[in-house]
């Protein structure tokens, strides 16, 4: 078979340094599973190949996260099984690959790589699977008078304490000298630094923003966005009110409405915290209870007896508690500043 013609894992040089690009979702770890048994199998050619034989503890593979380290040992010690069997013919091809890599040799040789295998798979528990900050501790440890460190030390895994600090010098930085809106703001929506940290966690790792303004220009730019759509949403209320209020006396005054759903105790107050709240231009709550359902044109079909009214305030109310919560908040933007 052509070189060329064989999958990546099986004529991807394995000696120098080389170079895999992959993301979430590419095969990462069958790709590796695979690099290990040419290393235990010392396949390839004198280009492509390691020049010898390993075995589990001569091979280093290092990732990320205790999580990942389990379960690449795991797979590893799963595909060095299969590949003993089915160099042993014990078994069909687990895969094309696996396939592909016994027939790189000789059959009179299958049974040696078969016994390879093996002892390889039973050697895995003291396989270099390992994160990379334990692998270097390891080497810090196992090396303490090259490196100059000491025999025993405390791997810090916990990043809170550091993070703290970060996170008190971007405040001093950014927060302390801020004034008016933005600093009303910060004081209301946070109590210090202390209240960023679970907040910005999350954002870590993700794209950075291309946005130079500073937090308090992010702050008071989305505070004026936020009160064009509150003033947006106010605008038709008072007016609005009025009416619905007339509307409503006049259907209970004409005995056209369920008096157990409609009565002018429940309404009332409804339509005066209704003008109030559009009266008051930094007034952004607005509770009306079962208000938010009853003056809807769902709630209204139910409330009269027959031929509901309609009017464009039953259609926007059905929307106002969902768009008070969705007003603009400055948040998202100086949170993805902070991290």
């Amino acid at each position: 078979m052509n070189n060329q013609s064989l999958p990546l894992a099986l004529r991807f040089p394995l000696r120098g340094s080389q170079l895999i690009e992959a993301s979430a979702g590419t095969g990462k770890t069958f790709t590796i599973s695979a690099l290990y048994l040419r290393l235990v199998l010392g396949h390839g050619s004198e280009q492509s190949g390691f020049g010898r034989e390993l075995l589990p503890p001569q091979i280093l593979v290092v990732t990320f996260t205790d999580a990942a380290t389990k379960e690449l040992r795991d797979r590893i010690r799963t595909r060095l099984a299969e590949a003993a069997r089915f160099f042993r013919d014990e078994i069909s091809a687990p895969d094309d690959l696996i396939n592909e890599l016994r027939e790189q040799f000789e059959a009179e040789q299958w049974p040696a790589c078969a016994s390879r295998l093996d002892i390889a798979a039973q050697w895995m528990d003291e396989a270099a699977v390992s994160t990379i900050h334990s692998w270097c501790q390891r080497m810090l440890r196992e090396h303490a008078f090259d490196s100059g460190s000491l025999f025993t030390q405390t791997l810090e895994t916990d990043h809170s304490d550091l993070l703290g600090e970060v996170l008190r010098d971007y405040w001093r930085r950014f927060c302390y000298p801020m004034s008016g809106d933005a600093l009303a703001w910060v004081r209301e929506n946070w109590s210090g630094p202390a209240a960023l940290l679970p907040r910005v966690r999350g954002l870590f790792g993700r794209d950075r923003s291309t946005n130079t303004q500073a937090p308090a220009e992010l702050i008071e730019a989305s505070l004026l966005e936020r009160r064009a759509a509150l003033a947006a949403l106010k605008a038709p209320w008072a007016a609005w009110a009025d009416e619905l209020y007339t509307l409503c006396q006049d259907a209970v005054a004409r005995k056209v409405v369920d008096g157990r759903k409609m009565q002018e105790r429940f309404f009332k107050p409804w339509f005066e915290k209704l003008a109030a709240w559009a009266a008051d231009q930094t007034q952004e709550a607005l509770d009306l209870g079962t208000g938010f359902t009853r003056l809807t044109p769902d709630g209204v079909a139910e409330a009269w007896k027959s031929d509901p009214p309609s009017h464009p305030a039953f259609a926007a109310m059905a929307q106002l508690k969902a768009a008070l919560d969705g007003l603009p908040k400055p948040d998202a933007a100086v949170l993805q500043h902070a991290a």
